[in-house]
């Protein structure tokens, strides 16, 4: 089996319906490939905003983003579609339809997880439990949730396992304080766990007990802040036995993933893709 020291790694972002170049880390060849596709704070963006948008004007929807998974995919033979998190609130399909096409979407587009962002409780947890239980193909994962007295206990989980080949892939997912944005009737019984502790235990799990090839964190915290706030930049800093950890919740557009440094010395991808779908996160990881 492959193992962490043995992969080369290059990555990109799929932006606007183009391919930028990606930035080659290591050249060299490689028995397996991964290609890592993500999204983050979708926002209920099935549709292109508007021809009259005075930004985006043209851009995003579920149209554009398909097309791009699906050139992604039929250049490489292993993917892993994942996502970071406020999949809903910002159109009116969720006020609307509640969640629903959302999900629904992403089982087509084939998501093999996501995590939770604190929009994803505008609608409260018995709402959000009855989505996932009834609509959602695909995994739940967050590890700094205490979720034992809520609706989502069971139905969200610490890790998640995806084989791609002969690759073993571990995922875990981090949230953001929910104090101040979201509404305490909207999260009662949630309790906030530290980040960097609650993840460091799932990696190491991944790591030494489930023996992964590759650990993937899917975050809800936060690109980066000026202040101590906890934000990937930190998450990457402070851990060890990351190998990639993929962003949300500051909306941040990357032209391509950063290479950051854990407390071993070692390396660390972070990557964001925007908002609203105007991006698809594209990594590729390449194993010896």
């Amino acid at each position: 089996m492959p193992t962490r020291r043995q992969f080369l790694r290059n990555s990109a972002i799929l932006a606007g319906g183009a391919l930028l170049t990606p930035d080659e880390l290591w050249a060299a060849r490689a028995e397996q490939s991964l290609m890592i596709l993500h999204t983050n704070d979708f926002h209920s963006r099935l549709d292109s905003f508007p021809d009259n948008h005075p930004k985006y004007a043209g851009q995003g929807g579920i149209a554009r983003l398909k097309t791009l998974m699906d050139e992604a995919r039929s250049k490489n033979e292993h993917c892993l579609l994942l996502d970071c998190g406020d999949v809903f609130q910002g159109t009116p399909y969720f006020n609307r339809f509640g969640g629903v096409p959302e999900y629904k979407w992403m089982n087509m587009a084939g998501y093999e997880a996501t995590t939770l962002g604190n929009h994803d409780f505008d609608m409260g947890m018995e709402h959000l439990a009855g989505l996932i239980r009834n609509h959602a193909r695909f995994g739940f994962v967050n590890c700094n949730y205490g979720l034992v007295n809520t609706p989502l206990n069971t139905l969200i989980q610490p890790r998640h396992l995806v084989k791609k080949g002969r690759l073993k892939i571990g995922i875990t997912g981090v949230g953001v304080n929910p104090e101040g944005l979201i509404p305490a009737d909207l999260c009662r019984g949630v309790v906030y766990k530290d980040p960097v502790k609650s993840v460091q235990e799932q990696v190491d799990i991944l790591r030494n007990k489930e023996k992964c090839d590759v650990v993937v964190v899917l975050s809800h915290v936060g690109f980066e802040y000026p202040g101590n706030q906890i934000s990937d930049r930190r998450l990457a800093a402070e851990t060890h036995g990351i190998d990639v950890i993929l962003g949300g919740h500051t909306h941040t557009f990357l032209e391509a993933p950063i290479n950051a440094v854990n407390k071993k010395n070692s390396p660390v991808i972070v990557s964001q893709a925007g908002w609203a779908g105007l991006q698809l996160g594209h990594i590729k990881l390449s194993f010896k």
